[in-house]
């Protein structure tokens, strides 16, 4: 099938971070043509007054969280953690995990996001992926690993062997599927919830089957403290020790880093997820993105969990990473076009596929959102302009009006192509009633 996007501003972010006008081809899965002037195409859409964009990629969320968005506001972490998330995860059944994971690509797919990197909880993971694979979203994702802490669930609490077994299992069902859209990767939740065991054997399985590990770190004092008691290091230092940094690694959050670990980032090629609304509403703090940054650390961008956010909007998060960080290091500091890079081909790389992806080029794969530029909140427009000004600080998800994954429309005027948002919203509010019961949030 071809695909032909006409007379449309092109925000590239190749190398030379070219911004052109003219027409986008794709041809099945893949961009054929940038620039040149097609007359047909299967089917041809109008791009006069919009501009097409990479597609948005969000590199740490919890899909199955989205159900227990307002469940449980205003909390620090480990509380809101032991005291309403794990309760809740630990009560989900197949069909409320299958329902989160719609509701959250529904609002992604709304707000530009075309690819991201997923952690599950410990159950019914193969119900989330049969959910992501519908939707059609590019997704690194897996099951959450968890076999030791205090204040676990009892239904999130694995066996250890049981929880390699089942992560195994599960990689060597989904990965690489939907014509490569679904991989997988090793989810240990964080230190304070692995052990030791758990974690050095992620680490063999993951260089074996040559795939990512996505876990949290360094979020929040009280955790780095458990850490420290136990483990006898923090966290970075300690991840490095079982020989789990390098850029196979995704550490989310990252706020509370002393200068030992930053130069670990650095020196590793460790990935770091920046999410700073939900950081800010966990009270867990600020990121000191711009010194990660210039010290040489990989940075990316993600909105985490609705349930910790209330939203799963990549706009939200570029604007709040573009201002946040300016009373503390100056106003040029994160400019517009640093941020969206973030949130591109930042992305990209975070998922290990800045060739396939991130940015809107020749042979790439077609995952890319068309935007209105006519919004009052848009204007005015002039000819020099910055679009990366204008995208981060002026656009709002609701100006998202396609949305392309693989070639695919998985949005076409605001219209959801392979979701039912009806169906999805009656399936969450009866399955949030019943898991909260179960969890005993509500009576």
């Amino acid at each position: 099938m071809s695909l032909l996007i006409k007379n449309t501003t092109i925000v590239t972010m190749n190398k030379d971070r070219q911004v052109l006008h003219g027409d986008i081809l794709i041809e099945n899965d893949r961009i054929l043509a940038i620039g040149n002037s097609v007359d047909t195409a299967d089917i041809v859409i109008d791009g006069s007054g919009k501009a097409a964009i990479p597609g948005l990629i969000q590199s740490h969320v919890h899909l199955c969280q989205t159900l227990f968005r307002r469940q449980c506001d205003d909390l620090e972490l480990l509380e809101w953690l032991k005291q309403y998330i794990w309760p809740l995860e630990g009560s989900h059944d197949t069909e409320s995990i299958y329902y989160s994971v719609l509701l959250s690509c529904g609002e992604l797919f709304k707000s530009g996001t075309t690819a991201i990197i997923d952690m599950e909880t410990v159950r019914h993971t193969d119900a989330a992926l049969e959910g992501i694979a519908q939707a059609g979203i590019r997704a690194i994702s897996g099951k959450c690993m968890m076999d030791y802490g205090d204040g676990v669930h009892p239904g999130l609490m694995d066996d250890t062997e049981q929880s390699i077994r089942e992560s195994v299992d599960l990689l060597e069902k989904w990965h690489g599927k939907c014509n490569g859209l679904i991989q997988y990767a090793f989810n240990p939740r964080f230190v304070v919830s692995c052990s030791e065991q758990l974690l050095k054997e992620v680490g063999k399985l993951a260089q074996k089957y040559g795939v990512k590990v996505h876990t949290h770190a360094s979020e929040n004092q009280g955790e780095i403290e458990v850490v420290e008691n136990e483990r006898g290091m923090r966290n970075v230092v300690y991840l490095h020790s079982l020989g789990l940094t390098g850029s196979n690694l995704i550490l989310a959050h990252c706020i509370w880093l002393n200068e030992e670990e930053v130069s670990l980032l650095g020196e590793t090629g460790t990935r770091v997820v920046h999410c700073p609304s939900s950081n800010l509403k966990l009270a867990s703090g600020i990121a000191k993105i711009p010194d990660l940054i210039e010290r040489g650390v990989h940075v990316s961008l993600a909105a985490d969990s609705a349930a910790c956010n209330n939203n799963l909007d990549q706009f939200l998060e570029m604007r709040l990473a573009a201002l946040i960080h300016k009373p503390f290091y100056g106003p040029t500091a994160m400019p517009a076009e640093k941020v969206f890079e973030l949130a591109t081909i930042g992305g990209a790389m975070a998922m290990g596929m800045q060739d396939q992806i991130g940015s809107l080029e020749i042979g790439k794969k077609a995952d890319l959102v068309l935007v209105d530029l006519n919004g009052l909140h848009a204007q005015p427009v002039l000819s020099d302009q910055s679009i990366y000004s204008q995208i981060v600080y002026q656009l709002k998800s609701s100006d998202v009006l396609y949305t392309i994954i693989d070639g695919r429309i998985v949005m076409e005027n605001r219209q959801l192509t392979t979701i039912d948002e009806e169906e999805v919203k009656r399936g969450c509010n009866n399955a949030i009633v019943r898991v909260a019961r179960r969890a005993g949030i509500v009576g």
